[in-house]
């Protein structure tokens, strides 16, 4: 029977089509090729996946599914393509792995990134230069975690992807624009899925690898199943950005520093994200809130280079709805500003909102252009807005400017990973047969873990004895 060939039953189902999802679909092809697979996803195929604002729209036109975050590909598709070789970042796939385990998943994924069209070559490899970036990182209150960086660029990674929707399109099935209403669970064993409109597909296999956008789905699914769940921090704070000179003596040694400060005031966690050297900053749409977030390009450039800086917030009893805390906290800034606000630094630290007027005077040309001039102290909590500030002061430091009273600050930006399941080391739940994997699942932060998990539990599904081949 053809992989496309209609029928209810399969040996294993996967619910998104991200990096870990598509990972795992590609190492169960390995270890078993005539397994039969269906792949679930809510959004659209890469072809199909168009943002408006990319395509001239003045402002974002709120789809049903952003194309920016939900598809082939899942936010993988658009982000910076950026591979951070080391175990300390991207997530949490260290509490299943011992450190050689990891090292060895991460250089084997690695290599599947590079055979389907990533780059050869690695940002981070000058270890004088890592040395001395290290030593004044310390002098100034910063810890630098090193990384070896394989950048795709946001152009480079949509080619990476279709290669390998070309190859798993001959060896699954895969459904698009369609949302999965129910995991089906008999006596504790996962039987199949359920979609919106009632049709049924019955596998002893279901793994869930929603992605970041899929989050709080999977928090229903959880709960409606009564598994056990852990908290995760939820991280807030700004975009940064700044003329791409600024960060160049960091960005050309390493592509993206990683640093991390805590706060003085309050000793709080504020770390870098997503260095976009010669990037562009973006909005992403996530189920009604508007979020900033940063690319860059392997094929053109601009003049700035963006960054976030995010406040991690732990929440302990009573609260347990920290997904909410920072929507609630976007929403207040996309109530403000109608979407993402912009700031002069200079017009945060004088206590008055930034304008088109004092955005033209500024050296730095902001490069979000569906972005409105507002005043971020109205949104930011005291601690994070102080968090951020003292942070900007450590770094400028570091890369003299990045303080400097034309930065640009955009906000909010809020990553969710406020909800992980309880996982066995293979990343199986307390339902037999039903997996979680990936940003959306808790157990990864970056493009390499979460891939890391996809691998991870096509493995240990190889010898899943209720799996039928």
């Amino acid at each position: 029977m053809s992989p496309k060939a209609r029928t209810d039953n399969y040996d294993a189902i996967i619910v998104g089509s991200g990096p870990a999802g598509i990972f795992c679909a590609l190492e169960l092809i390995k270890i078993s090729p005539s397994i039969k697979i269906l792949i679930v996803e809510k959004g659209k195929g890469l072809d199909k996946r168009a943002c408006p604002l990319a395509n001239g729209a003045r402002r974002c036109t709120a789809c049903d599914e952003c194309a920016v975050v939900s598809g082939w590909g899942g936010a993988g598709a658009y982000s910076d393509g950026k591979l951070s070789l080391s175990p300390e970042v991207g997530g949490h796939m260290g509490r299943y792995l011992d450190p050689a385990e990891l090292d060895s998943m991460i250089s084997y994924v690695d290599g599947i990134y590079i055979k389907y069209g990533a780059p050869k070559s690695l940002y981070g490899e000058d270890e004088a230069r890592i040395d001395e970036i290290k030593r004044e990182a310390a002098r100034n209150d910063l810890q630098f975690i090193h990384s070896r960086i394989r950048h795709i660029g946001t152009d480079r990674c949509r080619e990476v992807l279709r290669r390998m929707y070309i190859y798993l399109a001959k060896k699954a099935r895969i459904i698009f624009e369609e949302e999965v209403e129910a995991v089906l669970v008999e006596k504790a064993r996962a039987v199949g899925i359920a979609l919106k409109g009632g049709t049924k597909y019955n596998a002893p296999i279901v793994v869930l690898a929603p992605g970041r956008e899929g989050s709080k789905w999977l928090e229903a699914v959880a709960h409606k199943l009564k598994l056990q769940t852990l908290q995760n921090p939820v991280d807030i704070g700004v975009r940064v950005e700044v003329p791409a000179a600024v960060m160049e003596p960091l960005t050309s040694a390493t592509y993206e520093p990683k640093l991390i400060f805590n706060s003085r005031k309050f000793d709080d966690r504020v770390r870098t994200f997503c260095v976009n050297p010669y990037g562009e900053v973006v909005k992403e749409y996530l189920k009604g809130i508007w979020t900033a977030n940063g690319h860059s390009y392997a094929k053109r450039r601009t003049d700035n280079t963006n960054f976030a800086l995010l406040v991690s917030s732990t929440f302990t009893e009573p609260f347990k709805e920290p997904i909410s805390y920072g929507r609630h906290i976007a929403e207040l800034a996309n109530f403000l500003g109608k979407g993402v606000i912009v700031q002069r630094l200079g017009d945060l630290h004088s206590g008055r909102r930034s304008t088109p007027e004092r955005l033209a005077r500024g050296m730095v040309r902001p490069t979000l252009r569906d972005s409105m001039p507002g005043d971020l102290s109205y949104v930011l909590p005291y601690r994070h807005m102080t968090a951020i500030l003292e942070m900007l002061e450590a770094l400028d430091r570091l890369a003299p400017g990045v303080n400097s009273r034309h930065t640009l600050l955009y906000g909010i930006e809020v990553k969710f990973y406020s909800m992980q399941l309880s996982l066995s080391r293979d990343l199986e739940s307390e339902v037999r047969g039903l997996y979680a994997i990936g940003d959306g699942a808790g157990v990864s932060r970056g493009l390499i873990q979460a891939s890391v998990s996809g691998v991870v539990a096509a493995r240990a599904i190889e010898g899943h004895d209720e799996a039928s081949r």
